[in-house]
């Protein structure tokens, strides 16, 4: 199938179509150009045909004897012989008399006199045609046989040289308008092509470097205008394409680290524990392969997820639950840890929460994932502060988180949450972990709030509504 190009369909359902309405506009004008000169001419023959017609009747009247000299002197006395000749016909079809003293040629065709012998004798006859020598005339004819015995009609005759010019020279200024028009409107219609076809072209090759993963290229802005838009909408994708890319790659080299680190040490232990020892190292080595294996089932955990999230396989087992329950075992668990790095967890637990309606495994997910990127982001002797209250008169749980760990840059901030984002490429951590928390508080239909200064620390607080007053 041809390709049907946007210039092409234009010259095709734009500029045919003007071109067919200024021929049409063109074509109309003249002929009411020639309707009016051609109508004027007929009414000015009229005229002056019914001015003679009305001489001869009251000579017919008066003096019917000497008819036929009044005749001829009529057609001497004619004033307008200069521009109109009047002829006088007898009975045979001859012209006998005209005004001009010259008599013509007797096989000249009167189309005007023989309607007028054929049809109403009372009537005008008008035709439009051309002389022997070739001369454009129109005539009128006036039968007269009521009036003599020896005349049937009288009949004038008027050029229509000038009229034909000036109906020439009004045509081939029209046409020169419409040429005008239609070149005007084909230039103009071409540049606007141009201004959408060429933006377009860069577009699409633009789109198909993007396809091969080459997200360095940009597109130079068309002008302010939908096209423009389009172009600085394209370069934004490509920007964000770019930056997906830049934290996809750092993910997977982050990834790769986290799992060779914890496999090393599993591997190193495994081999250590085989060769034997005592008690204390044994102790020692099951502590480090449990905690590395936990820690990998974590990031498994995180990465499964996260595949979820994508394919929209991502679901929840709703169901009413304590959230103070699921807290506190996530507090339990890095109890431990946080000593063991000399970092204190202050934890105020309030005696009563209200019940949420959710996911307990996927909450509790959520405060693990929290509390230990406060841990992991904290320097020893520092201090992770867990507070769990209710607000909007027990319409929502809040659960604040606060560090006083390194903090998050200002410009890393309205990233953070991002998937494969990580702002501190120091620390342990796949980058994922924040994305899907705020998945899951979203799902919940609360809301996961991050506070930061570089240098002071960080604060999360979480916000889920209470059951009744949010997602069922």
């Amino acid at each position: 199938m041809a390709r049907q190009t946007i210039t092409k369909r234009w010259i095709l359902n734009n500029l045919c179509v003007v071109l067919l309405v200024l021929l049409t506009v063109e074509l109309g004008f003249i002929y009411a150009i020639q309707n009016y000169y051609y109508g004027g001419a007929q009414q000015y023959l009229l005229s002056k045909m019914n001015a003679v017609s009305g001489v001869l009747s009251r000579y017919a009247e008066d003096s019917p004897a000497s008819f036929s000299a009044e005749i001829r002197n009529t057609l001497e006395n004619f004033s307008d012989k200069d521009k109109i000749e009047l002829m006088a016909i007898d009975v045979r079809g001859h012209v006998v008399l005209t005004s001009s003293g010259f008599s013509p040629d007797e096989r000249v065709s009167m189309p005007d006199y023989d309607m007028a012998m054929e049809g109403d004798r009372n009537a005008y006859s008008y035709t439009v045609g051309r002389l022997r020598s070739g001369e454009h005339v129109m005539a009128v004819t006036y039968p007269i046989e009521d009036l003599s015995d020896e005349y049937t009609a009288v009949r004038m005759v008027i050029s229509l040289t000038e009229i034909d010019a000036n109906i020439l020279t009004f045509s081939v200024a029209m046409t020169l308008l419409c040429i005008g028009v239609f070149l005007l409107l084909a230039l103009s219609g071409m540049y606007f092509i141009r201004s959408i076809v060429f933006p377009i072209r860069q577009i699409s090759a633009t789109a198909e470097k993007f396809a091969k993963g080459d997200f360095s290229v940009r597109i130079a802005a068309s002008g302010k205008d939908e096209i423009g838009d389009l172009c600085t909408a394209i370069n934004h994708m490509a920007d964000e394409l770019s930056a997906t890319e830049t934290m996809k790659n750092e993910f997977i080299s982050s990834v790769s680290h986290e799992l060779r680190t914890p496999l090393t040490a599993i591997k190193g232990w495994a081999e250590t524990l085989n060769a034997g020892g005592d008690m204390e190292t044994m102790h020692k080595g099951i502590r480090v392969i449990t905690n590395e294996t936990e820690r990998l089932s974590r990031m498994v955990e995180e990465l499964l997820d996260f595949s979820r999230m994508q394919s929209g396989h991502f679901t929840m087992q709703m169901d009413k639950m304590d959230v103070l329950a699921e807290l506190g075992e996530a507090v339990l668990i890095y109890t431990e840890r946080a000593r063991r790095e000399h970092i204190e967890i202050l934890y105020n637990e309030p005696e009563f929460l209200p019940i949420v309606y959710g996911d307990k495994n996927r909450i509790r997910q959520v405060f693990i994932n929290i509390i230990d990127n406060a841990i992991k982001y904290s320097n020893p002797g520092g201090k992770v502060q867990i507070t769990a209250t209710q607000k909007d008169e027990g319409k929502t749980v809040c659960i604040v988180v606060e560090d006083q760990g390194v903090g998050i840059k200002a410009s890393d901030l309205p990233k953070i949450k991002t998937k494969f984002y990580k702002a501190n490429h120091s620390r342990r951590g796949s980058g994922i972990g924040l994305g899907v928390a705020d998945e899951i508080i979203r799902q919940h239909g609360g809301r996961l709030e991050i506070a930061s200064a570089e240098g002071v620390g960080t604060t999360v607080t979480i916000d889920i509504p209470a059951a009744g007053h949010g997602k069922a």
